[in-house]
């Protein structure tokens, strides 16, 4: 059984049944899920995750939805991959890559998505819904169809094709909207007020945080249930890098690791990095700013989980860094000579990011680091401008051994 105890505002602690609510009507603050610690305590063990399945629900006690009723298409357990050659370059001794772009829908959204579809079917909803900048659009037509749920998506009309047509494919109906994705957010919530439809990122936002928590679980396990010195994670709304570091606590909390002192760093595109201007203004309010980034799907302008991203970076002492436009195809391309691993815009903004922390001796070369790459490159093939020369020959031995003699 889920070891829930409710919800709970994060700005004034105020406490609220589990329903699908998100906002305090005391304070307008952003709620969470609470949980009895004890209790998870009691009933879990690393023998016992060791022992669940090969996905993010072999964490089930930590998530608000029991094990039988998840809506599971396979998500989670995902490489941790020793990046030596990548580590070899950028002066780093124990550089990991979180490789959460072979996920089933080849994204990081699949983990809240599996959580807050399974909600939405237990608060009885009959549509699910949700405003995308890309990568959640897709996971969110996956869960629906496996749900069989009737499934809305709604996104701003100039996302990149690769994830219009990865969504589409699951048959949802799909609502391009002429604006920005704070916008379209904006949109989502009017149409959220006025009609009972699950939308996973707006009345259901407090359980699909929860999904994101899986990335600190995992990480850990797969470290030998020890936290890493550094996480380099990308920031959007500001929600994964808050709830990875929830993650660990969380571990911790139940004795499954010790007290982590992992460095939680935050990577923005330049051109849509509203909470590295705070850090770097040192300022507790996250001012709005209109995106103009290739890294659509962190083109967030008004990060909802702004203020509590700033809180984590405080905490854990780490850094708030902006990739600049020009490097983040300059990252794609390093993570996949040095380690075959394809990253969607947002990976090229965390290994631009981990570089820039590199160069600045943030990160010491033997420090356990991770760099969480959160998507697949092929759904966004249109950042790499151009194909690269390639070499032409015959079908014949020496025409094509003239060809090759001055390659190598």
């Amino acid at each position: 059984m889920s070891h829930v105890k409710g919800l709970i505002c994060r700005g004034c602690s105020k406490e609220y049944p589990v329903e699908p609510i998100n906002v305090c009507e005391f304070c307008f603050g952003p709620l969470e899920v609470s949980y009895d610690y004890a209790s998870i305590a009691k009933s879990t063990s690393r023998s016992s995750i060791q022992d669940g399945p090969l996905s993010m629900w072999r964490y089930h006690d930590f998530l608000p939805v029991d094990l039988e009723e998840a809506i599971d298409i396979g998500t989670g357990f995902t490489p941790l991959v020793k990046a030596n050659n990548l580590g070899r370059v950028l002066g780093l001794d124990h550089l990991y890559i979180k490789n959460d772009a072979v996920n089933p829908t080849y994204s990081f959204k699949d983990r809240p998505v599996s959580v807050t579809a399974s909600k939405a079917l237990e608060f009885e909803f009959e549509v699910l819904a949700c405003v995308s900048t890309g990568n959640l659009m897709g996971s969110v037509a996956a869960h629906g169809a496996r749900a069989g749920m009737k499934t809305v998506i709604f996104y701003p009309s100039n996302l990149e094709q690769g994830k219009i047509v990865g969504a589409a494919i699951y048959g949802p109906k799909m609502v391009a909207v002429n604006g920005t994705y704070d916008q379209v957010n904006r949109l989502g919530s009017e149409i959220a007020d006025n009609n009972r439809w699950a939308f996973v990122n707006i009345n259901l936002r407090p359980f699909y945080a929860e999904g994101s928590k899986t990335l600190g679980y995992e990480v850990a396990e797969q470290l030998g249930w020890k936290a890493p010195t550094h996480c380099v994670v990308p920031g959007a709304s500001g929600e994964l890098h808050t709830k990875i570091w929830k993650g660990l606590e969380e571990m911790a909390e139940v004795g499954l690791i010790d007290n982590p002192k992992t460095k939680v760093h935050l990577a923005q595109a330049e051109g849509c990095s509203p909470i590295v201007q705070a850090f770097e203004s040192a300022s507790r309010e996250v001012r709005p700013v209109k995106p103009n980034t290739i890294a659509k799907s962190l083109a967030i302008g008004n990060p909802a989980a702004g203020p509590f991203s700033l809180e984590v970076l405080q905490q854990t002492n780490g850094t708030a860094t902006a990739a600049e436009e020009d490097s983040i195809v300059d990252g794609i391309k390093l993570l996949a000579e040095t380690e075959g691993i394809f990253t969607e815009t947002a990976g090229g903004v965390v290994i631009s990011g981990l570089k820039n922390l590199c160069d600045k001796g943030v990160i010491k070369s033997d420090e356990v680091t991770v760099a969480y790459i959160t998507g697949n490159g092929l759904k966004t093939q249109e950042a790499i401008a151009h194909v690269p020369d390639q070499l032409s020959t015959e079908p014949d031995y020496e025409s094509c051994k003239i060809v090759l003699e001055n390659t190598f």
